[in-house]
């Protein structure tokens, strides 16, 4: 429903997608965030339809580099994890250095980048643009035909999960 809802809006003319699990509850489990922008990612590109629209997550699950580069790297444009924003907002007053709310996203934000271009410059690439949806992963304990529906053209030697397994882990 995801992937047809996509397509459905980008065809209505819309330039920028929004994947959020903002809502999220216990009658409303969202798709992992990852799954969701790959899967979304390839279905545009199967339809022809990728370069008429950016993908932005908004997630409550991203919290590392790794979380970042995972995004990136499967087609999301600009990331927003709002989880992140809202536990430094939380923690803001037992910093040990008083710094402003505002300036300890900024620092996490500086922190993610300098990651991520860490993580770029040793596949040697040189900006976001190129590594956006490059997918230069190889996925680990998931089952090919999860692989080839859900992130087309991943290499994956050591099999394991799919799709029930990752339904039944968001359940829990």
């Amino acid at each position: 429903q995801l992937v047809k809802r996509a397509e459905e809006i980008v065809k209505e003319g819309y330039n920028i997608l929004v994947l959020s699990d903002r809502n999220a509850s216990k009658n409303d489990i969202p798709i992992p965030a990852l799954l969701a922008v790959s899967a979304v990612h390839h279905a545009l590109i199967d339809s022809g339809l990728r370069t008429e629209v950016g993908l932005v997550v908004e997630t409550g699950s991203a919290r590392t580099i790794h979380h970042f580069a995972l995004l990136g790297g499967y087609g999301a444009e600009a990331i927003n994890p709002y989880l992140a924003f809202d536990t430094i907002e939380s923690l803001w007053p037992e910093l040990p250095e008083a710094v402003a709310p505002d300036k300890a996203e900024r620092r996490f934000i500086k922190a993610i980048n300098k990651g991520m271009l860490k993580v770029m410059s040793k596949m040697g690439i040189s900006t976001f643009q190129s590594y956006c949806g490059a997918q230069i992963f190889e996925a680990i304990g998931l089952n090919k035909a999860f692989i080839q529906e859900y992130f087309a053209g991943t290499a994956t030697r050591i099999e394991g999960i799919g799709i029930r397994e990752i339904a039944e882990e968001a359940l829990r």
